[in-house]
């Protein structure tokens, strides 16, 4: 069992509240995603197929990431989940915040600038299932038949 903090829409934890994983978040909460895009130093982005077990599995995510575990901030969220489904480490710059208020999900957005060894990826089991790393131009013309989540491309653009 999964348990997250809950978080008003200002971003303030809400004391004495906490939510289960699977379970409908109470109108007026919302639980706290770290995301986060990793962007070589050659300029190429890395895209990571979700797990077909999973839900919109086999889809390409151009971002690494999950919900924040109880008392972990967003980024503690995001090295930690960064580490899980991909291996990478480094230096996190946070781009900002949005709002799902329909799936009452605040997402931290996050950059990592790695020059890892493209083969150096570390898949994790059940989550991500293969991975590429594909230039910006390439991940802007990606349909969403392919890709799990299209704020990834809006952060593109304010990247440029």
């Amino acid at each position: 069992m999964e348990i997250w903090d809950a978080y008003d829409e200002h971003l303030n934890r809400v004391d004495g509240v906490t939510l289960i994983r699977g379970e409908p978040v109470p109108e007026g909460l919302y639980h706290l995603v770290s995301e986060i895009l990793v962007r070589h130093t050659d300029g190429s982005f890395l895209l990571m197929q979700r797990d077909q077990r999973k839900h919109l599995g086999g889809m390409w995510e151009a971002s690494a990431g999950g919900s924040a575990l109880q008392g972990e901030g967003a980024l503690d969220c995001a090295i930690r989940e960064l580490r899980e489904e991909t291996g990478v480490t480094g230096k996190l710059t946070h781009l900002g915040w949005i709002i799902d208020r329909k799936r009452h999900t605040i997402y931290a957005e996050y950059l990592c600038v790695t020059d890892i060894a493209k083969d150096g990826i570390i898949l994790q089991e059940g989550e991500t299932s293969a991975y590429r790393w594909i230039s910006a131009e390439d991940l802007q013309r990606m349909s969403r038949e392919e890709l799990a989540t299209y704020r990834v491309q809006t952060l593109l653009e304010e990247l440029r």
